[in-house]
């Protein structure tokens, strides 16, 4: 996961170069090309079919849903190979995918609504919202016994730098292994959990611990969403799954995503798998369960990796940026809020990456050698169970590409990009 950023730009850095100009089709909610709906598949998607079932067979992955969507119009949905390869229950279409960190946009877009409403301002200090935010030290020692010394610093941390990765703080699981050890012993959460904890409590445990750098200071992946989740809290005075599904899930029809399920649709949740010796087991991880959204105490709302979905719940969300902010008939955010999201948010923190941290995706930012010739704008982000999205409003199309694996070495992600958006030098769409 810390690596996460290859697979972001191999997604993004593959897209749409040479597709045409999309021209400004106002749309209400997603539409269905005849033949997808028919169940058949165009012919510009039979190398991508094939790709992936090479994948499955091949042994590289379990399975996949994928879907595609060009100005409006859903124009390729197909599922590939097994949903439980070893009970051999093949994957369906609709499945509901574990989608961990796309959940962040998600996270960020609810706290965008409160900013344009004047009810918070992204520069407001987190302590004003979380007065135990005002402890934070910088991390200066740690021991063999989880003990660790802090010394102060100068800045103050915003909401801003929570939304960009720059608040200083770090994950621990899958980022610096003195803060896996660090919020371990505090009992901060910082995946997903079954116990009966909130975002409240985990906030309050979190100011016990100590920053990685000061806040603005550089880029580094981390917690903040889950800080974000508080904070929309406080505004408000609802809990944070009411907010999201009041506020975005209802309004885009986004009826198949959750923190966690109800029991009408768990049997829809695609189990997650890692490599064993000979083909696949369910994943086990030392510091989490993948039960979480079917069971538990189901109190914890994660807005850095907490939510399931499906592909086509996720491409409306999409389609709403794309439409600039409207959706389903309903206008979730201002098209100036929208430029806003979109704007370089780190100057040249991430300079020579080819992409840039905006206010709840990574941006593409250039084109030439580095962006691997992708139009700028295109706007990305992905799981850490192997799921990837990615869309660009020069063309208005969308992919998504929804996997449940653990520790596999998976190149589809890369090889779906390059066969949905082909190359300038692809003449093929």
């Amino acid at each position: 996961m810390r690596n996460f950023h290859w697979s972001f730009v191999v997604i993004a850095t593959l897209f749409l170069a040479g597709c045409e100009r999309a021209e400004e089709v106002p749309q209400e909610s997603l539409t269905w090309h005849p033949q997808v709906e028919a169940g058949k598949v165009l012919e510009g998607f039979v190398a991508l079919d094939a790709m992936l079932d090479s994948a499955v067979n091949a042994g590289g992955i379990p399975g996949a849903e994928v879907l595609v969507v060009r100005q409006g119009e859903v124009v390729h949905h197909q599922v590939h190979g097994w949903s439980h390869p070893v009970d051999s229950v093949k994957l369906q279409k609709h499945s509901i995918f574990r989608i961990c960190s796309q959940t962040k946009a998600l996270t960020s877009t609810a706290a965008l609504i409160l900013w344009e409403r004047g009810l918070l301002d992204l520069d407001d200090p987190v302590e004003q919202y979380i007065p135990s935010f005002a402890q934070l030290e910088l991390l200066d020692s740690l021991s063999d016994d989880t003990t660790f010394t802090t010394i102060p610093h100068d800045r103050t941390m915003t909401i801003r730098h929570l939304l960009t990765h720059q608040s200083g703080l770090s994950y621990g699981a899958i980022g610096d292994p003195r803060f896996d050890r660090i919020y371990a012993k505090a009992g901060v959460v910082d995946l997903f959990t079954t116990e009966p904890l909130t975002a409240e409590e985990n906030c309050e445990r979190l100011a016990q611990t100590a920053l990685i750098h000061a806040p603005g200071e550089r880029w580094n992946y981390s917690l903040g969403l889950e800080v974000v989740v508080r904070v929309v809290e406080v505004v408000s005075g609802q809990p944070f799954d009411e907010f999201l599904k009041t506020e975005l899930l209802d309004p885009l029809g986004m009826t198949d995503t959750h923190f966690y399920l109800p029991d009408s649709l768990a049997d829809r949740l695609v189990p997650v798998f890692e490599p064993a010796e000979q083909g696949w087991k369910l994943h086990e991880h030392r510091q989490y369960t993948t039960d979480y959204p079917v069971a538990g105490a189901r109190t914890f709302f994660g807005g850095g990796a907490g939510l399931s979905s499906t592909a086509l719940d996720y491409a409306k969300f999409l389609q709403m940026y794309l439409n600039r902010g409207e959706f389903n008939g309903h206008r979730i955010l201002q098209e100036a809020t929208v430029d806003s999201i979109m704007s370089n948010q780190q100057g040249e923190l991430l300079e020579g990456q080819g992409w840039y941290q905006g206010l709840a995706f990574g941006v593409q930012h250039e084109v030439g050698e580095a962006a691997g010739g992708s139009p700028a704008g295109t706007f990305f982000w992905s799981g850490y169970f192997n799921t990837a999205y990615a869309a660009d409003p020069s063309t208005g199309t969308i992919g998504v590409l929804m996997k449940q694996t653990y520790g596999a070495q998976d190149p589809t992600s890369g090889l779906f990009s390059s066969l949905v958006f082909p190359s300038s030098n692809d003449s093929a769409h």
